[in-house]
């Protein structure tokens, strides 16, 4: 056996991930079947045979990550069982299509409801907002570690008013997306801060407003609407994770901002950004809005092109 490679991973994230292990091993127990004499290796077939069109088991296999033949033999003990039979596949009689009995399906169904059911009471106990994080934190892991989304499965894409602490994830998003893209120092950060702590201190619903984008629960950008002056508002604090991009978030929001400024009234939305911003540059030019001034500046620890935009409203 050759000796494992040294990881460039520190070793206290190593522990910390191994740590998570075995904590999650042990909640997600309460998960496995206590009836019937049915494994926890049996119920994941069971639910993926319930779940696919016929899969052969090959594919079975890579799809729940279960050795061949470790999986031949769950196959064969729900094949004595008579929960699950097999068919040549077209064409190639050498692969078996699997499918679930009627028997199959009667014995599955208890288990699956009893499972939904611990699945449902360990959630239950948290608050809706934990409830969101908790699931969202679980997406961004699997997208994380190359469980992409499977192809047509639908988004949960979401645009909600701000909630308390909200702030400082904005606040928090801009430093370290500026900071890892574009290079800007903690100046950035602490100017954006600033601008929300006034923002949050002064805000006036009657005139502005704000809204916070999810996906599948978890935080992915922002925009507001302050009052500039009394017939002028500002677009504000646009942001958009990286995960997010791509599905038409950034258009919403603006579209909602500009919505929104015509509604009450305003006669301008303005905005500043500079000329690094191109996705965000393309978003507003598509909407109608004109770059009125730019200048250059050197702030953030950058050389930059400030600009304002303007979009006429009436």
């Amino acid at each position: 056996m050759r000796p494992a490679q040294p990881s460039s991973v520190p070793s206290a994230q190593v522990a910390a991930l191994r740590a998570f292990n075995r904590f999650w091993a042990r909640r997600i127990g309460v998960l496995a079947p206590a009836e019937g004499g049915v494994t926890l290796a049996e119920l994941r077939v069971l639910y993926e045979l319930a779940q696919q069109e016929r899969p052969t088991a090959g594919a079975l296999a890579r799809g729940l990550g279960m050795d061949a033949g470790f999986l031949s033999r769950v196959l064969r003990r729900l094949r004595e069982r008579g929960w699950v039979d097999s068919t040549p596949a077209p064409g190639d009689a050498r692969q078996a299509l699997l499918a679930l009995t009627r028997a199959g399906e009667a014995a599955f169904a208890p288990l699956q409801a009893r499972s939904q059911a611990q699945a449902a009471q360990l959630l239950q106990p948290l608050a809706p907002a934990d409830r969101d994080r908790a699931l969202g934190a679980m997406q961004a892991l699997r997208e994380l570690l190359g469980d992409a989304p499977a192809p047509g499965r639908a988004r949960t894409a979401v645009l909600r008013d701000p909630r308390p602490g909200d702030g400082g994830w904005v606040v928090q998003q801009h430093g370290e997306i500026y900071a890892r893209e574009h290079g800007y120092d903690s100046r950035f950060e602490a100017l954006v801060a600033e601008v929300v702590a006034k923002m949050l201190r002064q805000w006036d619903p009657a005139w502005e407003k704000g809204w916070i984008a999810e996906l599948d629960g978890e935080r992915v950008g922002s925009v507001f609407v302050v009052r500039k002056a009394a017939t002028v508002a500002q677009l504000r604090l646009l942001i958009l994770t990286p995960r997010a991009r791509g599905l038409g978030l950034g258009a919403r929001l603006v579209d909602e901002a500009v919505a929104f400024a015509r509604e009450r009234g305003y006669r301008r939305l303005v905005l500043w950004t500079n000329g690094q911003l191109d996705a965000a540059r393309a978003i507003y030019a598509a909407r109608g809005f004109t770059c009125t001034a730019s200048e250059p500046l050197h702030d953030y620890g950058r050389a930059l092109t400030g600009e304002t935009w303007e979009l006429k409203l009436r």
